[in-house]
Formats: structure tokens, sequence, C-alpha cells
């Protein structure tokens, strides 16, 4: 279903300068992979250099024969703007846009697809409600719901569980357990280090560069976290311009 996501020495800069910073390795088929690393690590900047949202200053990304129409990505929800009076239902259906096309009505199997995917997420009944009277959980529900009608092979997420109650929590994770065992790869920024150490096999650590990419038992090590941490509290905002290898090679 999914394929092998490849970094070769991928570097996105912000004015010329590194943001990430010449990270290579693989996101295998079917993993599930959490993003780690302190704040200001790149850990947002990497997924959207994964969706093409942002160039490369320098390396490449194979995504193994598929394009960013087979991702479901979720931003982070300050990103998401809720004052667009969007049903739930309208908010749901926009995931069916790869089946259906962006202008076509909704067809009767996709409004029952829409209805099981609110019934999965624990939403049954909310379809006409506006998802600006929705608490922070019931929202991250909906976007779950969205995704789960995308149905794609890949799933990015990036930080999912910021501001939303321990029930709902629990409750996606199981989805993302589900995904995982459906054989999909999924992708997620995260910042609770025991819920990655429980729920994530494979762990990217970043700060900048990648510390490690791995086990998540290795990627998390006590060394490894300190590593991060040092690297992060030395970065330089104000570092020379850093240029491509081949203009420092000229």
């Amino acid at each position: 279903m999914s394929a092998a996501i490849r970094f070769d020495n991928v570097m996105v800069t912000y004015n010329r300068h590194p943001a990430v910073h010449h990270v290579s390795g693989i996101f295998a088929p079917s993993s599930l992979t959490a993003i780690a690393g302190p704040n200001g690590a790149g850990k947002s900047t990497l997924l959207k250099a994964l969706m093409g949202e942002l160039p490369l200053a320098e390396g490449s990304i194979d995504l193994g024969g598929l394009s960013t129409r087979d991702f479901g990505y979720l931003p982070q929800a300050a990103e998401i703007d809720r004052r667009f009076p969007l049903t739930v239902a309208d908010t749901v259906m926009l995931g069916a846009w790869r089946q259906i096309g962006a202008f076509a009505g909704t067809t009767p199997a996709e409004a029952e697809r829409a209805r099981r995917a609110l019934m999965a997420v624990g939403l049954e009944g909310f379809e006409r409600r506006y998802i600006g009277s929705l608490s922070a959980g019931e929202f991250q529900r909906v976007l779950f719901a969205r995704l789960l009608l995308q149905d794609a092979s890949v799933i990015i997420l990036d930080e999912p569980f910021t501001a939303i109650d321990a029930r709902t929590t629990r409750d996606l994770l199981t989805i993302i357990r589900r995904w995982h065992q459906d054989g999909r790869t999924v992708i997620a920024v995260l910042h609770d280090f025991e819920r990655i150490r429980t729920h994530f096999p494979q762990t990217l650590l970043l700060a900048r560069e990648a510390i490690e990419w791995g086990p998540t038992e290795t990627a998390l090590s006590p060394d490894n976290l300190l590593r991060a941490r040092a690297m992060s509290e030395n970065w330089d905002e104000q570092a020379p311009v850093c240029l491509p290898s081949e203009e420092m090679r000229a």
C-alpha cells in the first residue's frame, strides 16, 4: 500500500540559514514513526518540506513513486482557521475530494462513509454542528474523520495531541494503531517521550540535524536526548549564511 520515503542530504533554509540541516534517512513502508526533538528543532519544517510546501535548499526527497496527493496531512491546530462557517459534515467530506472531485456533489456512498468515519471518532450526530462551536478535542476528532475518509497511503500528523483531553488522545491513538496495522505509513511530530516510547516503534530525533533515526529505544536514549538538547541550546540563529555544497566548492 505504501512505499519507502527517502531523504538524501535534505537541507531546508529560511533566508538561507538552515532550519533543517543535511538530513538523510528512510521512512520504511508501513512504518510508524515519531519525529521528536526540542522546540525549534525543525520538526514541522521537515514535514512541510516532505509535503512540498517548502523548497529544498539542497538534497532530495524520493517518495517511492507516490505523490503528495497520496498523503493525508494534518497540520498543527494553530494553522487551521475555524472561523469559516463549515459544518462538521462539510469538513469531513473534504477528505473525499480525491475520489469524487473538488466540485462534484456528494454521493450517497460517500455520505455513508463520512457518517461511519464520524462514528469511528465518536462524533455520531455532530454532522450539522459548525466547526467553530467545537472544543479542541472534538475538532481534532473531526480532522481524524476527514483523514479516515481520505484513505491515504501515508498519514502525516503535526502535533496531533496538543491541547486535547486524555480520552480524545487515547481514542486517536487507537485510530493511529489501526492505520499502522492496515499497512499505512504513519509519521507524527510528538513531544511526549513516554507516549512515543509506548506507541511508536521508530523515531527520528531531530535538532536541526538528525541525532538518531531508528528504533525508538535507541533514538531516545539518555545520551541522544542530552545531545539533542545541547545542539538546540547552542544553535546560533545568526550563524553565517549556509551555502549549498556546489556554491562552497565553486
